[in-house]
């Protein structure tokens, strides 16, 4: 697999390579199954020639005139193999999460002018059966799962005869590295979903490269554990990696069952979000508050060690011998959690928090960040594995192959192979986003030791107050998750002579506190009005406080008793806050904050 590759042209390198028996492995009625490369080989070729049946063709190879299909399903082998065999044809995928709402869903189907989607899942079904009769493009729907109402899948691949292989092999024949492979809508954090066109060379560029500069080495008995959505270019890129690579790729069930998982996998790696791991870190603080004792003394110590590791310095053999002895006492549970095989995690999508890189790093986890937007299929950057590759609270050095520069407000801008293509039927937005090939991010930033890229703030949400000061928002909200307490906030006071903030209490740990306050606990919305919770609070927001100027610092703040979530709106699918929906719902609260000045 080289740089003028297309991507379905990995599934042939690892047949030719090291063909494996557990490709890709899903759980079905509870039993993990695999499917070997032969076996996702002939499923891609024949769904391929199944949809060279039904008429599906890339036509002349235009973006217009590819013929688009949405894939709304959960993570589970036959992503891919449609992927792949959509790729083959010259098709458009259009992945779109589960969690989009009826609206959306509508715009996305019309903008892109789906032919046919691919679903798994009842509720799925009738999102899709709600929108169906308002989008005239759409010709079928087929389900992963044997489901009422629409086809199931398999019956694509009984079509094909003998000339519809043969035709198969010509039609990829011709098709190109520049051709476009992908559509996908970001939903941001504002407005109506834009379409990112992706070619096959960004893709292929930034997989290749990734492999290169991290590294990833060819590891074909190592497994990985899938769960971050598919939708998403962050892990359906890394899913490229894993197949060139030769790492099999397991599915988890649901959220709700990646601890189950883990235990059965027992994977090498898996790549994740900053708001699974504090979850994951969370639980881990609960259960060192239970143990009393000698237990207790001895968990609070490896904290202690652990919130000292520095990966570019050593600390002395003193410091490495206690670590050592807390590794095996403390932190070896930690990973026998994460199924006792763990060599690394990669996170991304938004920053994580630098004690909890620390931590993990020090208990053998070593948790490695990384950058880079759906733009740019997606990595800029990312810590590495080679020694001098990481440093904590940045996202590590600029990936071989891009070229990075910092504007004069220091927003970054990449230029590369991994570039977008544009905007789907949205010229004028993409000749503002990429301007003389530069690809403008939105993203703020700085270069640390002339090396190290670090996030410092979205362009877009950088606000002054009225006294013309600009305040950046996720540095004081992500130093301030850093309490048990906080389990969610955004930092308000545009155009306000003072910043103020909405937090979303972490009601677990609230509770536990009230319980040792001997303050009874009723509902949620009793708790955040409580005078005791709101003096903790103000008590925990002044210690923050100390870490900003005064300019940022929260003046006043209000408690929200229910958390913000994909469904109820407020998140976009990769956790970010939507600022400007927060602030609709929430009208009254943020003027309750200003209302007496």
């Amino acid at each position: 697999m080289n740089l003028n590759s297309r991507l379905f042209d990995c599934l042939q390198y690892q047949l030719d390579k090291f063909p494996k028996a557990d490709m890709l492995t899903g759980k079905e009625n509870g039993e993990w199954q695999p499917f070997s490369t032969q076996q996702v080989k002939d499923a891609v070729d024949n769904l391929s020639a199944g949809l060279l049946a039904l008429g599906v063709s890339g036509n002349d190879m235009t973006v217009e005139r590819q013929d688009k299909i949405a894939l709304i399903s959960k993570n589970r082998p036959e992503w891919l193999i449609l992927d792949m065999a959509c790729q083959q044809v010259g098709a458009l995928l259009c992945p779109i999460y589960p969690t989009t709402n009826i609206n959306e869903l509508e715009f996305i189907f019309n903008d892109a002018g789906i032919k046919m989607a691919f679903i798994s899942g009842d509720d799925i079904l009738a999102k899709v059966d709600n929108i169906k009769s308002r989008v005239p493009s759409l010709e079928n729907i087929y389900s992963f799962d044997e489901l009422p109402g629409a086809v199931f899948w398999k019956n694509i691949s009984e079509l094909p005869s003998p000339e519809h292989f043969e035709k198969l092999e010509s039609v990829k024949n011709t098709i190109l590295p520049d051709h476009c492979a992908t559509i996908i809508y970001t939903s941001g954090t504002t407005g109506f979903p834009k379409g990112v066109m992706l070619s096959h060379r960004n893709i292929v560029t930034n997989v290749i490269y990734s492999c290169e500069s991290f590294p990833f080495e060819e590891k074909t008995e190592w497994k990985s554990l899938s769960f971050l959505p598919l939708n998403h270019i962050f892990e359906r890129m890394v899913s490229y990696i894993y197949i060139r690579s030769g790492i099999s790729v397991y599915y988890a069930e649901n959220l709700d069952t990646i601890a189950d998982n883990l235990k059965e996998v027992k994977p090498n790696l898996f790549c994740t979000v900053p708001r699974l791991l504090e979850k994951v870190y969370e639980k881990i603080m609960a259960k060192g508050s239970e143990l009393t004792g000698v237990k207790k003394k001895l968990f609070d110590w490896a904290i202690d060690l652990g919130n000292e590791y520095d990966n570019q310095k050593s600390r002395g053999l003193a410091y490495e011998l206690k670590l050592a002895i807390a590794n095996k006492l403390i932190f070896s549970k930690w990973r026998e959690a994460l199924g006792g095989n763990i060599e690394f995690i990669i996170t991304g999508g938004a920053a994580c928090q630098v004690r909890l890189i620390r931590l993990f790093t020090a208990a053998r986890i070593p948790i490695y960040e990384g950058y880079g937007p759906t733009e740019n299929s997606p990595v800029i950057s990312v810590n590495c594995q080679y020694q001098g590759g990481t440093k904590f609270g940045t996202v590590g050095p600029v990936l071989k192959g891009q070229d990075v520069k910092l504007e004069a407000d220091g927003e970054i801008c990449v230029k590369g192979p991994s570039v977008m293509m544009g905007y789907y039927k949205r010229p004028e937005l993409t000749a503002e986003t990429i301007i003389d090939g530069w690809l403008h991010t939105g993203d703020i930033g700085v270069f640390e030791d002339g090396k190290y890229l670090k996030i410092t703030d979205r362009k877009k949400e950088l606000f002054k107050t009225s006294g013309g000061k600009y305040v950046a928002p996720q540095p004081i909200e992500n130093k301030m998750k850093e309490s048990p307490f906080v389990e969610q906030m955004m930092v308000v006071g545009a155009e306000e002579k003072f910043v103020g903030a909405l937090i979303v209490p972490s009601i677990p740990n609230l509770k536990e506190w009230m319980r040792l306050k001997n303050i009874p606990f009723v509902t949620k919305e009793d708790a955040v009005n409580n005078p005791e919770v709101m003096q903790l609070y103000k008590e925990l927001v002044d210690s923050f406080n100390k870490f900003f100027n005064h300019v940022e610092q929260i003046k006043r703040f209000e408690l929200l008793p229910n958390e913000w979530t994909i469904e109820s709106g407020e998140l976009t699918p990769t956790l970010k806050l939507k600022r400007k929906v927060i602030m609709e719902k929430y009208k009254d609260v943020y003027e309750r904050i200003y209302k007496h000045y």
